[in-house]
């Protein structure tokens, strides 16, 4: 089906960055899964191609390009399963705090280098007491003259290993409404008192570099606030619904891209003198699938464009991310028992896009939560 949103530039970008992934990307992944990150290497070619930030302004050395072109990257990424590639937090989750909040002068020396590649970046607000129940956090920035000292810790940190920019979520004050005393700051990984966990490991995403990140007395200047002290809270709030049509967008293509490894092996893999794909089973499995996944096809393409023209859109994108990660790991589930034992194995992208789809539904705001702010926008 013609997808209305994307013009003829948009898929010739698209052929560019598949093409890109089947040379550059997809040879490599699986020793990126055997490391636990994608190397610095590959951050720095990919800058040098222009697959990274690529809504970044002009003026920064970025090619001010629409979000769609951020969209073709995720989805790209996730159809042929290469989703331990964070590039999207890098640039669609991460970056623009920075460009929104950051100083000018911090701009004009952070930004350019994490269009490059030279400079990973990543977001800091899960504790390990308090989850992600942000008017709780303990992590805490006193001031002190004209810096703050930065006491405290992170966990589940995306990108943490390599990161040299974190945007860190802390407490500058104590007031009757918790999150009122929120501000953010970006805490460059090689200050004293910045330290590195080890990296995480998780029964998925093995190519994805997860941290905890501990701060002990850090030292770090005024000018890394972003934005106004005590307004942290409602910065990570404007930014989480872009954050979450992020996860949807690759939930969605994930699945696509399981249903078509399928699609291909049952039409090869026989069983009782026929094709599997033959059966009755597979026949209904996969039209209710596909009915599904063109279904979170529709919904994002209608969303999508309304999120690029700054439409409050709170409750229908916590409906796609809630729904659609949902769809994913159904689609992932019912798609790998058709390949048998064989689904089991690591060698077939099958069982990585099994493995990888699990934690969608937790990360970005568990869907227990979607659930609870679709029904607060309903009104109940």
């Amino acid at each position: 089906m013609k997808r209305s949103i994307f013009k003829n530039e948009h898929e010739m970008f698209r052929k560019s960055f598949r093409e890109y992934l089947k040379k550059e990307v997809i040879p490599q992944y699986e020793d990126w899964e055997k490391r636990g990150f994608v190397t610095r290497e590959a951050w720095l070619d990919a800058g040098k191609h222009g697959w990274l930030c690529p809504t970044a302004e002009e003026k920064y050395g970025g090619a001010e390009a629409d979000f769609l072109y951020s969209v073709i990257i995720m989805e790209e990424l996730n159809y042929f399963a290469l989703p331990g590639v964070f590039w999207a937090v890098h640039s669609d989750i991460v970056y623009p705090y920075l460009e929104k909040y950051a100083r000018e002068n911090k701009k004009k020396e952070w930004l350019p280098k994490c269009i490059t590649g030279e400079k990973v970046l990543a977001v800091a607000m899960t504790e390990p007491e308090v989850g992600s129940d942000l008017a709780r956090l303990t992590t805490r920035a006193v001031r002190n003259g004209d810096h703050y000292i930065v006491n405290g810790s992170k966990t589940f940190i995306s990108n943490g290993q390599l990161a040299e920019l974190c945007v860190v979520a802390v407490r500058t004050s104590d007031t009757k409404r918790p999150h009122d005393g929120i501000s953010l700051f970006v805490i460059e990984s090689e200050r004293k008192g910045y330290h590195r966990g080890n990296n995480l490991e998780k029964i998925g995403l093995h190519a994805q570099d997860t941290s905890e990140i501990f701060f002990n007395d850090c030292r770090v200047p005024e000018e890394n606030m972003l934005g106004t002290e005590g307004e942290g809270f409602k910065y990570l709030m404007q930014s989480l619904q872009q954050e979450r049509l992020v996860i949807a967008i690759g939930a969605y293509a994930a699945a696509r891209g399981a249903l078509d490894l399928t699609m291909d092996y049952i039409k090869k893999r026989k069983a009782f003198g026929q094709t599997i794909g033959q059966f009755q089973n597979t026949r209904f499995s996969m039209a209710e699938m596909a009915t599904k996944v063109q279904l979170a096809q529709s919904f994002l393409d209608d969303l999508i464009p309304r999120h690029m023209a700054g439409e409050d859109l709170v409750k229908e994108v916590s409906m796609a991310k809630y729904w659609i990660t949902e769809m994913q790991f159904e689609v992932a589930d019912r798609c790998l028992q058709f390949f048998g034992g064989y689904g089991y194995m690591k060698e077939y992208p099958i069982s990585r896009h099994f493995v990888d789809a699990r934690v969608q539904r937790i990360y970005g705001g568990a869907n227990e939560v979607m659930k609870e702010l679709i029904a607060r926008r309903l009104r109940l």
